[in-house]
């Protein structure tokens, strides 16, 4: 079994493994990719990204995207909470991913609507113990939302930050004045977690540094107030004859809608870009062959970015709602993105 395979595997010394989470749309993937752009050349990473939608989108972006060295792992597990089900999704990538890398470093990324307690506690277990060497669990959260109740009275958003080493309150350059302070009152008053390390950054530029924390070390410094392309285990979706794929789930209180198309589609990126700005969802991600080529998309409070890719392996959507009804009609909105063969 793969279990077994793992805990034979010849290791001189355990994984140092950081846990990145944080909500929806906080930025967790462009902080992965500052971070890997700081890897040192010599060293393998690896990176297990878990994602709530069932397409897989974050794979691709890491995939298209230049990590500026070589030696990065990529392994996706899409479709909810990694840790669920006792954990064996996360366990088998994880294996897999150990096994075919054999990396320096590892880097895991919950689903923002995951459970990083219990994902903590599968990476803790004996099987791990010699194999992994748990550092900080890094927490990136929007100072913003501690404003909104919707939030601040969702289980996973504070155990997210309970569970947190290193609170890293990101997009900084979006605040209001009081909007860092009021983390900081509710980090102290509501989870009496006022002795932890918390920082600000801009554009999900974690310090490299903080990766080598230990668990409970909260006398850090920070900012208080390439060429290789990485090895991606994207999973390859067989498209239907009829050009997508499309897949759902729920949980958490929230709808996510996903479509896989076919890699001989070209889309309009610009009637594609008024699409999606548009479009009504908490969290839209993306990855697109368009006439302007390997475009993603990625939608977080309201606000829609692009970024150029090298390539795809097909184009892929994830939209999250907490109205399922307000997903309906972006199927046949994107299909109509198409250009003509």
């Amino acid at each position: 079994m793969l279990r077994e395979n793992v805990s034979l595997m010849p290791v001189s010394k355990a994984i140092p493994t950081n846990i990145i989470t944080g909500f929806l749309g906080v930025g967790k993937t462009t902080a992965l990719l500052h971070l890997l752009k700081h890897k040192p050349e010599a060293e393998r990473w690896a990176v297990l990204v878990n994602e709530f939608g069932e397409v897989g989108i974050d794979g691709s972006i890491f995939a298209g995207h230049e990590s500026g060295q070589q030696g990065v792992f990529i392994r996706e597990v899409p479709g909810g909470c990694m840790c669920c089900a006792a954990g064996l999704p996360m366990q088998v990538a994880l294996n897999m991913l150990i096994a075919s890398a054999r990396p320096d470093r590892l880097l895991i990324e919950p689903t923002g609507l995951g459970h990083p307690k219990e994902v903590l506690e599968v990476l803790g277990s004996e099987h791990y113990r010699e194999i992994l060497d748990l550092r900080a669990t890094i927490t990136l959260v929007d100072a913003r939302k501690i404003h909104d109740h919707r939030y601040v009275n969702h289980t996973t958003f504070n155990q997210q930050l309970s569970v947190a080493d290193i609170i890293v309150a990101n997009k900084a350059e979006q605040y209001q004045s009081a909007d860092f302070p009021a983390l900081l009152d509710y980090l102290d008053r509501a989870l009496n977690a006022g002795n932890k390390s918390v920082f600000q950054v801009s554009w999900g530029e974690l310090e490299p540094g903080w990766l080598d924390a230990s668990p409970g070390d909260h006398n850090l410094s920070g900012p208080r107030n390439d060429s290789g392309r990485p090895l991606s285990f994207v999973r390859k979706i067989d498209v239907p004859a009829q050009g997508y794929l499309d897949v759902g789930n729920k949980n958490e209180g929230f709808y996510s809608q996903g479509w896989v198309f076919s890699a001989d589609w070209v889309f309009d990126a610009h009637r594609l870009s008024a699409l999606l700005t548009g479009a009504d969802a908490e969290r839209i991600k993306g990855v697109f062959r368009t006439d302007q080529g390997v475009i993603a998309y990625d939608k977080a409070d309201n606000v829609l970015s692009e970024t150029e890719l090298e390539n795809s392996l097909d184009s892929r959507l994830e939209c999250i709602s907490a109205d399922k009804h307000a997903l309906e009609y972006l199927e046949e909105a994107v299909i109509d993105c198409v250009l003509p063969g």
